[in-house]
């Protein structure tokens, strides 16, 4: 597929609010005419050889401009692996890499960059050829964010945290690609004996040509994100009960809590940040109907909301997207920077 033109896409962007399809569990911000792909998925225990990844829900979803990913948004699941060499059947050698232990893939704890090479990007990418890494670079600070809240739970942890970011091109379908990955790896130390997984794993693809300009429109859709406060209570309900029948202990079933009330509400504009801030500048803008702040690019001069939180932007100061007959809506309003 031929790539679009990307000079007529920035200068005017409308985007609309659509729910997780799934389970509603967020909104968030979408391109008109883009498309959303998976959602909110759950492990079955039976079928995965056991409960470990079953207990809470597992997110792989995608924005994408076309039906072949030509621009991709991706959150990638939070899986959880298990290292056998801290375990006694490990060591004698009963569970090689790639077997299953208690419904976790057998691998070796990995750095982030070595999570995002041998793990997420193949995974993400089965056909891509002629891959090049263009960048690969550890986020000390970013690791740091995650201890540093883990260091505030009234009861001891031993969890411990690395992230990286990736850049590379390569070719799949004919066009060559460029991408950007982001991935934290959460080592569970002495309390996990061997447990380790990845959270936050995002990746973002354009044409290679084309990726700085489509990084702005990106870094809308991943800054709109807005969690489902009766979805994040339901589900906090079923992993404590879940958790309590897997696994029995009340550690777990209070790390279960506290990771579901501090995940995006604590730490996710922080790791928007490390990751997007690279890629284009940011913005903080007030809202005219909520009064709340909101952080988007500041790419565009321009930006609207209405009181259902879809937004518009521009560039072109003779635009207003109240007088927009493609849009054909009068409630827009615009949002002004915050005031230093």
């Amino acid at each position: 597929m031929a790539a679009q033109d990307p000079g007529a896409a920035f200068k005017t962007i409308y985007l609309q609010r659509r729910a997780e399809p799934h389970e509603r569990a967020f909104t968030i911000l979408v391109p008109r005419n883009w498309r959303v792909q998976g959602g909110i998925f759950r492990i079955d225990p039976s079928r995965a050889g056991g409960p470990a990844n079953a207990i809470g829900a597992k997110l792989d979803f995608s924005v994408k401009r076309d039906e072949a990913g030509t621009v991709l948004f991706r959150a990638l699941p939070e899986m959880l692996y298990f290292d056998a060499r801290r375990s006694p059947a490990g060591q004698m050698g009963l569970f090689p890499p790639g077997s299953n232990y208690n419904g976790m893939t057998v691998y070796p704890l990995m750095t982030a960059l070595d999570f995002l090479k041998r793990l997420a990007f193949p995974q993400a990418h089965r056909q891509a050829r002629a891959v090049e890494i263009l960048e690969q670079r550890s986020l000390p600070q970013t690791a740091l964010k995650y201890l540093q809240r883990v260091r505030s739970f009234p009861i001891r942890m031993t969890f411990s945290y690395d992230a990286a970011v990736l850049s590379a091109t390569y070719e799949e379908g004919g066009v060559r690609y460029k991408e950007r990955m982001f991935a934290v790896v959460e080592d569970w130390g002495q309390l996990g004996a061997g447990m380790w997984g990845n959270k936050e794993t995002l990746c973002f693809r354009a044409p290679a040509a084309e990726f700085e300009q489509w990084a702005r429109v990106i870094a809308l859709i991943q800054n709109s994100v807005k969690p489902n406060p009766q979805w994040i209570a339901g589900e906090l309900r079923g992993q404590i009960e879940r958790g309590q029948i897997a696994i029995s202990t009340q550690q777990e079933v209070q790390r279960i809590e506290r990771e579901m009330l501090a995940h995006r509400q604590r730490t996710n504009a922080e790791i928007q940040n490390d990751m997007f801030l690279t890629l284009t500048g940011q913005e903080e803008y007030v809202n005219p109907y909520t009064r709340e702040i909101e952080r988007d690019s500041d790419q565009w001069r321009y930006r609207w909301v209405t009181p259902s939180g879809d937004v518009a932007v521009s560039n072109d100061q003779n635009y207003d997207p109240n007088h927009d007959l493609l849009i054909n809506r009068s409630d827009f309003k615009r949002t002004p920077v915050r005031p230093r």
